[in-house]
């Protein structure tokens, strides 16, 4: 007799981290658990917020910081969110114009990637330009409340740049950064692979510093969930959360990369060719059309117990939101944050035992 599946819809964005959720449905891991795991493209994280918001997904690919936001009803159609398990670890990168380097490198950037080197050279080149001809120097990010909007800002402020002040920081979906800057509407972004590698091979782009850099072994996807769906399903949620951290443990064996870059590539996923995928998923990635940096853990793929959601980043991501102006603190809001990251429903799936340490948080700088 054959076994009926569950269906299951989750929206995703075109990004190297939505490996985990387009293995576990290729490569059979949620049929496995007695999942009919049905994908959909979204073009915009914002279209992402709102379809699950009005029941379109019952889970997504989804920006770490988005399920505070959405809980703490700082951005529109929120409804109360979890974040039960970790999608992926780094994989972002900033990424500049080809003309915007050559002024940071005549400024001393240095060439490896190292955040405080580069974010000094960039920090020059405003106060020369500004003495020169007063243009401003226009950044991308993907959303709001993003990693990347974070971490760029966390960068610039570091580098005593103001973000609010010396630079303007734009909102563009990450397919559309590296055609941004090619277009010259862009100076810079801080997006997902294989969006910074698109620059770097079309010769339009070089990659400044990266995430592995600027916030090491830190969280950029997660699985979001809404809490009445989470609620209403606990054991498709459960079965759901084991099909993907098997899916995760695959996406990370470097023997699977050849397979994985085939899959990835498709139209239906990420629409691109091998040669911008490839390097993030092998740990070789091009700053330039140089020789190739080794970075094995640029971009890693969390299953196990790496996938478990730890609080304390959770209440970074909310520090971030209040540092710049998003929301305003309170003892409250740290407790529903904690919530949002607690790694109980994933542990409880897996059958993993609870810990009482939630590790820690090491950034290039504490500005």
């Amino acid at each position: 007799m054959e076994t009926r599946l569950t269906s299951v819809i989750a929206g995703f964005i075109p990004l190297l981290d939505s490996a985990v959720l387009v293995a576990a449905k290729e490569i059979g891991f949620a049929e496995r658990e007695g999942i009919a795991l049905k994908l959909v493209r979204e073009s915009s994280w914002a279209n992402i917020r709102d379809r699950i918001a009005v029941g379109h997904f019952d889970v997504s690919h989804m920006l770490a910081p988005m399920p505070i936001a959405a809980s703490l009803n700082l951005t529109s159609l929120s409804v109360p969110m979890l974040a039960p398990m970790v999608l992926g670890l780094g994989g972002n990168a900033i990424t500049v114009s080809s003309t915007l380097w050559m002024e940071m490198a005549d400024q001393g950037a240095d060439q490896n990637g190292d955040p405080a080197s580069t974010g000094s050279a960039l920090a020059r080149v405003i106060r020369a330009r500004g003495e020169a001809r007063g243009s401003s120097i226009r950044f991308g990010v993907v959303h709001p409340f993003s990693g990347h909007a974070y971490e760029l800002r966390y960068w610039l402020a570091a580098a005593g740049i103001d973000p609010d002040r010396h630079v303007e920081i734009t909102v563009l979906a990450p397919q559309l950064m590296a055609d941004a800057l090619t277009a010259g509407h862009l100076d810079g972004y801080c997006v997902g692979e294989p969006w910074n590698s698109a620059a770097v091979v079309a010769g339009t782009g070089r990659i400044v510093t990266c995430k592995q850099s600027i916030w090491p072994n830190s969280p950029e996807k997660v699985l979001g969930v809404t809490r009445k769906w989470a609620l209403a399903n606990p054991e498709v949620l459960a079965a759901l959360m084991r099909a993907m951290s098997a899916a995760a443990d695959w996406c990370s064996d470097p023997n699977n990369a050849n397979h994985l870059t085939e899959i990835l590539t498709g139209p239906q996923y990420l629409a691109c060719t091998p040669s911008i995928c490839r390097p993030a998923l092998c740990g070789e990635m091009r700053f330039d059309l140089t020789a190739a940096q080794t970075i094995p853990d640029f971009l890693t793929f969390s299953g196990g117990e790496t996938a478990a959601p730890m609080p304390a980043h959770g209440r970074w991501f909310y520090e971030q939101m209040v540092r710049w102006r998003q929301a305003e603190f309170s003892d409250d809001q740290v407790e529903e944050v904690s919530s949002i990251f607690s790694p109980s429903l994933y542990r409880a799936a897996l059958g993993l035992e609870e810990k009482a340490a939630e590790g820690s948080i090491r950034l290039f700088d504490t500005p």
